[in-house]
This record gives C-alpha cells, sequence and structure tokens, in this order.
C-alpha cells in the first residue's frame, strides 16, 4: 500500500514538471477528439461499447503504471500491449459501418469540392412528383447529390441523364415499370440514373414498421451527404433522409422547405451602397 501512494505521488511529480502550456493544449486537442467521438457515435449502436472498452482499458492501463514493476506485473503490461493491437484490430471489423460513415463525412469538408447547385424548379419537380406518389400510394425513392459524389452507386443502375420533370420520376416508379422497385439519383439537376440499389441502414437504426425504402434512404443518407425523398408504398406517406436522420410524415409544403433549406445555398448579402449624386440644380 506504502509502495502504491508512492507511485501515485512520483507520477503526480512528473505531471507537475511538466511545461503547463504543453500539457494545456495536449488536454485541449485530447478533449475535443473525445467530444467529437461522442458526437459521432451518440446513438449508434456503438456508443455503450466504445464507453465499457474505454473503462476497462484506462482501469487496466492505471493499474500497470501504478504498480510496482518488481513483483510480475511487467508480464501484464507485455500482455497489455497486445490486447490493445487486438483491439484495434477488432474495432476496426466491429465498427466498419461507423468508420465508413465517418471517412464519408471527412470527404464532405468544403476543400474536397463544392456542392451541386440546384434551382427553384429543380425542388418544385421533385416535389410535384412526390404530391403525386403519395396521392396514388406508389413508393419511390429519390436520392439528390449534394458534395458526396454518387458514381459508384449509378453503375448498379441504368444511366439516363435526362431532364428532371415530374412526369419522368412518376414514368420511372410507376408499377410495373422495370426500374420502379429502385432508385433514382439525381445528379446537378438532372436525372443521371434509375434503377440504383442503395446501401441499407442496420434494422436496429429503423423502426420496424418501416420497409426496405426507408432502410436504404437511412442507409444512403448515413453514408453520404445525399438527401433522400422516400415515398411509402403502403401509407402513401411522404419522408426524407438526410445527415443520418430521417425525417417521416411531410405533406408537400413542409417537403419543399426542407428540399430549399438543403439544396439551394444561402447567397451572402450583400450591405447596401450608398449612392451619391453630385448634380446641382440647374435653373430655367
Amino acid at each position: 500500500m506504502n509502495e502504491l501512494i508512492r507511485n501515485i505521488t512520483n507520477l503526480l511529480h512528473r505531471v507537475a514538471n511538466y511545461d503547463p502550456m504543453v500539457v494545456i493544449v495536449e488536454m485541449v486537442l485530447i478533449g475535443l477528439v473525445v467530444w467529437w467521438a461522442v458526437r459521432f457515435l451518440r446513438g449508434t449502436r456503438g456508443e455503450s461499447l466504445v464507453k465499457g472498452v474505454i473503462v476497462v482499458l484506462g482501469a487496466v492501463y492505471l493499474c500497470i503504471l501504478l504498480l510496482p514493476k518488481d513483483r510480475g506485473w511487467d508480464r501484464i503490461e507485455f500482455l497489455y500491449g497486445k490486447f490493445l493491437l487486438f483491439a484495434f484490430v477488432s474495432a476496426v471489423v466491429a465498427f466498419q459501418p461507423e468508420l465508413r460513415r465517418a471517412l464519408g463525412q471527412l470527404g464532405r469538408v468544403p476543400i474536397f469540392g463544392g456542392q451541386h447547385r440546384y434551382i427553384k424548379e429543380n425542388i418544385s419537380a421533385l416535389v410535384e412528383s412526390a404530391g403525386y406518389l403519395s396521392r396514388n400510394k406508389t413508393g419511390a425513392i429519390i436520392a439528390v447529390e449534394r458534395k458526396v459524389g454518387l458514381a459508384a452507386l449509378m453503375e448498379s443502375g441504368v444511366l439516363l441523364d435526362a431532364e428532371l420533370t415530374a412526369g419522368l420520376l412518376n414514368t420511372i416508379f410507376f408499377h410495373g415499370t422495370p426500374l420502379h422497385d429502385m432508385g433514382v439519383i439525381i445528379q446537378q439537376g438532372r436525372v443521371a440514373a434509375a434503377g440504383c440499389q442503395f446501401p441499407l441502414a442496420e434494422s436496429e437504426d429503423v423502426d420496424a414498421s418501416l420497409g426496405s425504402r426507408h432502410r436504404a434512404a437511412l442507409g444512403l443518407a448515413q453514408e453520404t451527404d445525399a438527401v433522400v425523398i422516400v415515398v411509402s408504398e403502403e401509407t402513401g406517406r411522404i419522408s426524407i433522409a438526410a445527415d443520418g436522420q430521417l425525417h417521416i410524415g411531410l405533406d408537400t409544403d413542409n417537403l419543399r422547405e426542407l428540399l430549399r433549406a438543403m439544396l439551394i445555398p444561402k447567397r451572402r448579402k450583400l450591405s447596401p451602397q450608398r449612392t451619391s449624386t453630385n448634380q446641382k440644380d440647374q435653373g430655367t
């Protein structure tokens, strides 16, 4: 017990001798990384698992750091190092969906490319088509590309490169047509491809009452920054998946408002310029 207290005292003494600025910077950086990881994993299946692993690894590390080395604890330290390598490999396998989503978010940083611009006519066509499909209870899923490209998904479907109109979308999703079961990709204001297969979200991320279209919409929204419109075939309900979230039960007005906020970038307001006239009044 006395030796344990002595080891704790030595550890605190070493920390006290560090440069305070270096310690502050390191703590801030570590805090930012931990905050980002917790925020990213919040609400996912890996949140509780990661917290448990951190507690176990932290407790074991403190034991190794504080317990005397001359009583056989060096073997535990050796095994701890091997366990860290095993834990890292296991984490890569276990958290593959989360890691893929994290890398996808890094690709959304503005330095990697600008967002495609859409105009009000594009949004009107999407809203008009969604309203028609909803009234007729015709299932549909439409992905609108933003910064992250969807070219890889387009390869699984049929390339079209056609003008974006409500009539075309209604025809594609009409029951019985060859492409009605899969997804449509909108790229740069045009219908780029149809019949595309989208990645499915994990079953626990989606309510059990929702079907495969909603799982596909959420799965694509988790891996990319696409805005995905879904129309339920059973209820005719309109939903949007974006930024890893699913917004369910929208009317056409809500849909139009959300699409404008997500697809049309806000223009910076210019400060009014003062105009001066140096004209002199001329008498007649």
